[in-house]
């Protein structure tokens, strides 16, 4: 069968990767791609802000599957259209995926269906923002409605400071139209969690849960970013909490969208607080996540196409997926200057020598290819992955990795993990 991944990730890379896995594949085109997908599947220019042109690249390819990566073309709508044109495609709808694409629709809709939250307004106007933030204690956090990219959230310290992100978001210079309408929300403390499912509109398969690391700096320190790294473990979250999260938020999510008229296929990425009050949802993303993407395939034994097929046809089943005991390990490596403004066209050396590393794979993120040569082409620029029996052992392998790797102004987090291992 020929597959068609939409995107031009790290997560792209390793839906890629894994989908190649699959004996029923012969084919993959990846849209647009970068140079390391490139190594794997045939990449192919599009316009993902343009249905038009997505709808034109799959006439020509006319897959046999596509599974849409960024939130992007979800939001355009691309799953109903090639849905419409028949074309079996793995993703929501667009109106399901307001749960990513409109934070304020999500607040509501955890509100009406009372999943558990914070506490939050939301606001379109300077005048509300100075009328909503009495009711709230420091710190606030400011979020943009609409897409962002991963940097529509300030975490303000005082009140002064959560007026200032509001009503730079609500003018527009900050965000563009992202920011036209802001959510405050009461800051929630405790460890984040990314459990992510796959559904059929009605029935849920979960995957392994895992923990990204959002701060560029060490010690979560610094601006946010779309993510500097990722670890999933055997026992980052137990079989008893895993059933509380099904049947507390992710089963309640599906149904309440089904109830609502917006029957939710794919993935759902439920971003949650581990706090004192119990699991708390920060936000929804309607695909799968980036970086956690990567150590979640790591650890996948079965096969995923026939997974994505099973969401399709509403056969969805709590026994979808496999997987590996192991432990597994995602490090970001970024452009200097990142997630602030960075160059692109640096040299990349060394990812031969790293991928010689057992249990070790790179996904490229932000990187292209001439002569045989790699070059930084994006802030996330590589994903450097581990798997191993033990997750100080996959730590080790992948910062080994990382030493080997280099190009100019190159960074990352050198304390992926670090509390999971402290706890231990």
């Amino acid at each position: 069968m020929k597959i068609l991944v939409m995107g031009s990730g790290g997560r792209e890379h390793a839906l890629v990767w894994k989908l190649r896995q699959s004996p029923r594949v012969t084919k993959i085109y990846c849209a647009p791609g970068n140079g390391g997908i490139a190594d794997e599947a045939e990449c192919v220019p599009v316009d993902v802000k343009s249905l038009d042109s997505m709808v034109e690249l799959a006439n020509h390819i006319q897959p046999d599957l596509t599974v849409v990566g960024p939130e992007l073309p979800l939001m355009l709508g691309v799953v109903d259209e090639f849905t419409r044109r028949g074309w079996r495609t793995f993703g929501p709808t667009r109106a399901a995926a307001q749960l990513e694409t409109s934070k304020s629709f999500a607040k509501e809709f955890l509100q009406r269906h009372r999943i558990p939250t914070a506490h939050y307004a939301i606001c379109d106007s300077a005048e509300q923002v100075r009328d909503a933030l009495p009711h709230f204690h420091t710190p606030i956090v400011v979020k943009a409605d609409g897409l962002a990219a991963g940097k529509g959230v300030v975490i303000a310290k005082n009140k002064d400071e959560a007026s200032t992100a509001a009503n730079e978001m609500l003018s527009g210079r900050m965000l563009g139209e992202a920011g036209s309408r802001v959510v405050l929300e009461e800051f929630l403390e405790g460890d984040e969690l990314s459990f992510l499912v796959v559904s059929d509109g009605e029935r849920v398969a979960p995957l392994v849960a895992a923990q990204d690391h959002k701060r560029v700096g060490d010690g979560d320190t610094g601006p946010n970013t779309g993510g500097m790294g990722a670890y999933t473990t055997r026992d980052i979250v137990d079989d008893q909490m895993r059933e509380w999260l099904l049947a507390h938020i992710a089963r309640p999510v599906v149904a309440g969208m089904k109830a609502e008229g917006a029957e939710y296929k794919g993935v759902l990425y439920c971003g949650l607080m581990m706090t004192a009050r119990g699991p708390m949802v920060l936000e929804f993303n309607c695909r799968f996540g980036d970086p956690e993407t990567q150590p979640i395939l790591m650890r996948l034994e079965s096969d995923l196409v026939e997974a994505m097929e099973a969401s399709i046809d509403g056969r969805t089943s709590d026994g979808d997926f496999k997987w590996s005991n192991d432990a597994a390990v995602c490090v970001v490596m970024a452009s200097g200057g990142y997630p602030g403004s960075y160059e692109v066209g640096k040299k990349i050396t060394g990812l031969g020598d790293a991928g010689k590393l057992e249990g070790v794979k790179v996904f490229h993120s932000g990187t292209s290819k001439c002569e045989g040569a790699f070059y930084t082409s994006g802030g996330r620029v590589l994903g450097v992955t581990t798997r191993a029996a033990e997750l100080q052992t996959a730590l080790q392998r992948a910062y080994e990795a990382c030493a080997k790797i280099s190009f100019d102004g190159a960074h990352y987090r050198k304390d992926i993990a670090a509390r999971a291992l402290r706890k231990k």
